[in-house]
């Protein structure tokens, strides 16, 4: 007989805070619903007081989403708790999320504050996030260093004042396996109300140990687990949600817990994530690396060919990797496009379908199989666009080995066709150039990727920029059959994006929660 484990995705908060991971709104509603159809438990769509951008895409998300327990962080302050509770108004299964640190160093430096305090500031927290919703979480900051007594005094509080959920979190990476693991059997035995309230745990990686804490914490009782797609995260990034999945449901037999995760909907979501955010996955990173599945030593193939569990403890399938099969052409029709795209797992408006449709048949034009993969980037990209203030109308590149790069490119903006050309130390900075000096905008390419979407030499080429313009960086995507058209669209993209977001700062310099 197995527990159940509570899935808590923290991607969009947490994740969020890694370094240039910013996310639009449109973003984290397309992220918000793929968790959904990965069947999580929980999803913290984000910290509302933290801006108005943030309040308003948690507000989205609570009144979107259906299924998951939609989760909104706050401290332990009225306003923090007010605001969230408004966000999550529209949201069938609100949760509040109530954090506050209680270790002896942050009482110390940052809080300024005595045990005494931090006890009746906790506990009127909670108080007051149930006054709103019946579903309360408490979180004790950087608990892993936290005094054990005091820490087992701060739950058997917090679970007085109504917190059906207690998390333990190891704030900083600081914990090893078997200390978090006694950690969470110490609290188990000393705070007598503790079957009232569903242990949770969220592990950073600071010491790469994210995912061996959390795995050790659900041995020790733990049954709720905080994580984040890919392992993003502030610092060195969270404990990896599809390597806790997959291990607890690959070792049943150690951990003795189930999740209700659709675990071949992980690499999708993994893709995703990576694509939003523009945060490559590693190829050996485990589940959903490129690598996670390739045998290429000679005895590993020998023994794959004769039983496939010689060397695969899980199959690619199991996650969702698909294998390249051609499904469409150019002479498919828009019904079966669309059919294609609801057995992807997508669903799309008319007119998106109508757009996606579009840019499909430019695709099949140039590349004559039309993988899976292809339409997968090709629509994560058209549902994940913003308003175009620029789009690329004409490329043409004139490059050599003797032959200064120069590219010309003509971009429409409106009505208006602009036009320009300019050299470069290769075709793309040419192109990007270009684009700088048509637009005025001077963005940084700060980051730079490229990777085949399939295999062949007419593959679609997906690459990733991020731009930096002042205090904004954006994540920018484009895909084509040519490398220097997609780095162009890409670059672009970001270009829109650094606009679009400058008009919607502007909008919401207003309202202050």
């Amino acid at each position: 007989m197995t527990d159940r484990l509570i899935v808590f995705d923290t991607t969009l908060r947490d994740g969020e805070q890694s370094p240039g991971a910013s996310l639009n709104e449109r973003e984290k509603v397309e992220m918000a619903l793929q968790l959904a159809r990965l069947r999580v438990d929980a999803i913290e769509a984000g910290f509302p007081v933290a801006s108005p951008g943030d309040f308003s895409a948690v507000k989205k998300i609570a009144e979107t989403v259906r299924g998951p327990v939609i989760a909104a962080l706050a401290r332990a302050l009225e306003k923090d708790i007010e605001t969230a509770a408004r966000a999550l108004e529209g949201a069938a299964r609100p949760r509040i999320h109530v954090f506050l640190a209680t270790s002896g160093i942050h009482r110390r430096y940052k809080l300024k504050k005595a045990k005494g305090e931090i006890l009746k500031l906790a506990e009127g927290a909670v108080r007051l996030a149930r006054r709103h919703v019946d579903d309360v979480e408490f979180s004790p900051e950087d608990a892993s260093r936290t005094e054990p007594l005091f820490l087992a005094e701060v739950v058997e509080a917090v679970i007085a004042a109504g917190a059906g959920t207690v998390n333990i979190p190891d704030t900083v990476g600081y914990a090893t396996p078997a200390e978090f693991a006694a950690l969470i059997r110490a609290l188990r035995e000393r705070v007598p109300s503790i079957a009232k309230a569903v242990i949770s745990v969220h592990c950073h990686n600071d010491l790469g140990l994210g995912v061996a804490n959390s795995l050790a914490a659900i041995a020790a009782g733990a049954r709720q687990v905080e994580c984040t797609v890919n392992g993003i995260g502030e610092r060195a990034g969270n404990a990896s949600l599809e390597e806790i999945v997959m291990a607890v449901k690959t070792r049943p037999d150690i951990y003795r817990v189930s999740t209700g995760v659709n675990t071949r909907q992980i690499w999708k979501t993994s893709r995703l994530v990576s694509r939003l955010t523009g945060i490559p996955v590693q190829p050996n990173k485990a589940v959903v690396g490129d690598n996670a599945f390739a045998h290429e030593s000679g005895i590993h193939q020998d023994g794959m060919l004769k039983e496939r569990r010689t060397y695969e403890i899980m199959t690619p399938e199991s996650v969702g990797w698909r294998g390249t099969s051609m499904v469409m052409g150019k002479h498919s029709g828009s019904h079966a496009f669309a059919e294609r795209l609801r057995q992807l797992g997508y669903k799309l408006a008319p007119r998106e379908i109508e757009r996606a449709f579009a840019a499909f048949k430019d695709l099949a034009d140039k590349k004559k199989s039309v993988f899976d993969d292809d339409l997968v980037a090709l629509i994560e990209d058209e549902i994940s666009a913003i308003p175009e203030e620029f789009r690329l109308e004409y490329i043409g590149i004139s490059s050599g080995n003797r032959t200064l790069p120069t590219a010309t490119i003509r971009l429409r903006r409106g009505g208006k066709l602009l036009q320009d050309a300019a050299c470069g130390d290769g075709p793309v900075d040419a192109a990007l150039k270009t684009i700088r000096r048509i637009t005025g905008i001077d963005g940084r390419l700060a980051d730079y990727s490229l990777r085949a979407v399939t295999g062949g030499t007419d593959a679609l080429g997906e690459v990733t920029v991020k731009v930096t313009r002042g205090r904004l960086t954006e994540v920018g995507r484009g895909t084509s059959t040519d490398v220097i058209e997609a780095s162009a669209k890409a670059y672009l993209n970001a270009m829109n994006r650094i606009i679009w977001r400058q008009r919607q700062r502007k909008r919401t310099a207003a309202p202050r929660f």
